[in-house]
């Protein structure tokens, strides 16, 4: 049976847990920073957990636990 292959792009956006669980970068971090106050920017820094039933979806597509 040949290897999976894992989604480089899933790879690339998502970090996976020791518990299985997938940490990803929050929404609206990227540009238009001036209207947004300081506390908002630095809450954007720091990832987020992703929900289960995302969690499912980029689990199989990170079949070695990238």
């Amino acid at each position: 049976m040949p290897k999976m292959k894992t989604s480089r792009m899933t790879a690339k956006r998502f970090k996976v847990t020791g518990r299985k669980k997938v940490m990803g970068r929050h929404a609206g971090a990227s540009h238009i920073m001036t209207k947004k106050n300081r506390k908002r920017k630095r809450n954007l820094r720091k990832g987020k957990m992703i929900s289960a039933a995302d969690t499912k979806r980029i689990l199989i597509k990170l079949p070695y636990g990238n």
